[in-house]
């Protein structure tokens, strides 16, 4: 509903770290320049929301998070070009467009991607707001603050879809599966008689296991301590699994590798000791990719000397994708039976958004979707 005052709806809120979200009455203003309001359908719950809500990801608060936004055009704003009201999108992260990284077509990399995405920053003077009972709530997470029924997003987060395209269940797409899909697609990119292994099988490193089985390698291994989401593995393509809870996961690689080691590893897991057991099991000049938000200052223990036969060790950030290129991609793998997000999913309403992070938290459910 719009009133003179903006657009009145629903948003789950974070007060303070460490706090549970609340559900509160929020008003959102028009959009500003370039910008978009988005009546949402649907949103993604990712592990990024979890590592801001438990202090350890720096955004201001009271505010309003969710980065895996999909719902409809409601309004535009000043110079908006790509979208109109009423068409169905999918939001993912904000770049500025102008910078080296953006033209090159690596938005992630974007010279202003830290304060555009993580720290509510880089806003216009006209830019729309969210506000309760008068006071201001910060938004624009990774240009969206999708834990809403509205959301004020940046033309450059927000991807047009299909009018008959399922929104609920693409809305992942916007982050874990792009990261996870892009990041083994873009940049670890096995081919035939490589060996691969991920560790973390959530939304992230399934995902990845789904981009890795396409490329057919000889050996594709995924590791985590749920039996329930190694089998899941194995169903989406994985060709062994490895619980680190009861089995010793150098022993067993070097089993699987004949004793050359893993060429190419993705560590989802934000674990420091995960990615140096990675480097140690990684064959000669093998790549070790990490991607993951621990809290800032975390550090990987290297070895040089195991280093110098070759190895790399990278980081990625969602799967150095540009999102307007990779996610119609993912949404015709889907449409072709070839990327079953289904699989990986399990609805929540607004209202439950406490129980779905729960669940999380307890490999309850590998991705929540919050259904407005």
């Amino acid at each position: 509903m719009i009133a003179a005052s903006g657009t009145r709806a629903r948003a789950a809120i974070l007060t303070e770290p460490g706090a549970p979200f609340t559900v509160q009455d929020v008003v959102y203003s028009e959009p500003g320049h370039g910008e978009v309001l988005v009546k949402l359908v649907a949103s993604g719950l990712c592990h990024t929301d979890l590592g801001v809500q438990a202090g350890g990801i720096p955004f201001p608060m009271p505010g309003i998070i969710g980065h895996e936004g999909a719902g409809v055009i409601e309004s535009v704003g000043d110079g908006v070009t790509v979208v109109s009201p009423g068409d169905q999108v999918l939001l993912s992260f904000a770049s500025c467009g102008d910078c080296a990284a953006c033209r090159s077509s690596h938005p992630a990399y974007c010279m202003t991607w830290l304060p555009r995405n993580l720290m509510g920053e880089m806003r216009d003077a006209d830019s729309g707001r969210v506000s309760s009972d008068g006071t201001p709530i910060a938004a624009h997470f990774f240009g969206q603050s999708s834990f809403g029924q509205y959301a004020i997003a940046d033309e450059r987060s927000v991807v047009r879809v299909s009018p008959e395209a399922d929104l609920t269940v693409l809305a992942p797409l916007g982050c874990g599966v792009l990261t996870g899909f892009g990041s083994m697609w873009n940049v670890l990119d096995p081919g035939p008689g490589t060996t691969v292994a991920v560790y973390g099988t959530g939304a992230v490193g399934l995902s990845a296991v789904i981009a890795a089985a396409m490329r057919g390698p000889s050996q594709l291994v995924a590791i985590d301590l749920v039996d329930e989401r190694l089998e899941l593995a194995r169903e989406l393509g994985a060709t062994a699994t490895i619980n680190p809870g009861s089995e010793d996961v150098a022993a067993r690689l070097a089993e699987l590798t004949e004793g050359r080691g893993v060429d190419l590893s993705f560590d989802t897991t934000g674990n420091p000791r995960v990615a140096r057991g990675a480097l140690d099991a990684a064959a000669t000049r093998g790549t070790v990719l990490v991607c993951g938000a621990p809290p800032p200052g975390t550090e990987i223990p290297v070895d040089i000397q195991g280093m110098l036969t070759g190895k790399i060790l990278r980081g990625v950030t969602m799967g150095d994708a540009h999102p307007q290129e990779l996610i119609p991609q993912l949404v015709e793998l889907h449409a072709r039976g070839r990327l079953p997000l289904e699989k990986l999913e399990r609805r929540y309403t607004l209202d439950e958004i406490q129980h779905a992070v729960e669940d999380m938290h307890r490999g309850a459910t590998v991705k929540p979707v919050i259904v407005f």
